[in-house]
């Protein structure tokens, strides 16, 4: 079998090497001071296969990490926000339709209660009125009643006066023809002498 070369004991094909002799008073070299002997350890070239492995592992990783935890959960968060904003949207425009509804129903109510209003007291005046005119026709009537009744009165009356009237005006003349004479008067004459006198209003 071939033996296995220990990386950590055997150089670099590339690595300046010298064989110093045992013994040699050169073989404890002294480091320059400071450690700034090699390069910046990124930059140098036997490395750069593994930065860039661990690069994309990392890159790998960290994509990994955003895709399956982080992104779903920020996703879900604005999903859920815009839901929100969603519902409440929907809310407030279901409030302002349903006080639109309701505006518009008590503008209805309103413009109903105002027209049975008006239409109940105009029923009211020409019910007064009706009721007026009936009263005042009754007074009417009861007064032409009493004003006919009245002048029958007056006119019987009348009649009555202007009997009493003639009866007395006959016994007065009678009784005057009868001093002046001596003799009481016909009937018959003195009833023609009243017909003939003029009549008393």
């Amino acid at each position: 079998m071939a033996e296995q070369k220990n990386p950590l004991t055997t150089p670099s094909p590339n690595a300046d090497t010298t064989i110093v002799p045992p013994g040699s008073p050169h073989t404890h070299s002294e480091q320059p001071s400071g450690g700034h002997g090699g390069a910046f350890p990124p930059f140098e070239s036997h490395t750069f296969l593994s930065q860039l492995i661990w690069l994309a592992l990392a890159f790998g990783l960290l994509y990994y990490l955003m895709s399956k935890v982080a992104l779903p959960r920020i996703e879900a968060i604005l999903g859920d926000r815009a839901g929100r904003l969603s519902a409440d949207l929907g809310e407030a425009q279901r409030m302002k339709t349903e006080a639109d509804a309701a505006g518009a129903a008590y503008e209805k109510s309103l413009r109903e209660a105002q027209a049975k209003a008006q239409a109940i007291a105009q029923e009211t005046r020409n019910s007064l009125s009706a009721e007026a005119d009936a009263k005042r026709k009754t007074l009417e009537a009861e007064l032409n009643q009493r004003l006919a009744a009245s002048e029958a009165t007056i006119r019987a009356r009348t009649t009555e006066a202007m009997g009493n009237v003639r009866a007395i005006a006959g016994e007065t003349a009678s009784a005057i023809v009868e001093r002046l004479t001596g003799q009481a008067p016909d009937p018959a004459s003195l009833n023609r002498a009243l017909d003939a006198a003029p009549a008393v209003h």
